[in-house]
């Protein structure tokens, strides 16, 4: 099996101390300064986006989510005449 090519390049400028700490920490974790630098990006990169994924709601909170789900209430005027307008919107442009 063949490794896939690395074709994509990316550069960053920083001081002289910040690189020190870097190589300090790949020494220290027994990898090459670019494979602590992707890692590490990559690990924080999935926290954010897992972090982003997720809504937190309290217990009383999510109770109230999923009390709305299982009996919704009756529909004001307000939302009555704002699906008309989306169901006119809808059949003049599609």
């Amino acid at each position: 099996m063949s490794q896939p090519t690395k074709d994509a390049r990316v550069v960053a400028r920083i001081p002289p101390a910040v690189k020190e700490t870097l190589q300090r920490a790949a020494d220290l974790s027994g990898a090459t300064l670019n494979q602590f630098l992707v890692q590490s990006a990559v690990n924080a990169a999935n926290h954010l986006l897992e972090t982003e994924r997720k809504i937190v709601l309290s217990e009383w909170d999510a109770q109230t989510v999923f009390d709305l789900l299982e009996h919704p209430p009756t529909p004001n005027q307000q939302i009555l005449v704002a699906v008309a307008k989306h169901r006119a919107f809808i059949r003049e442009n599609y």
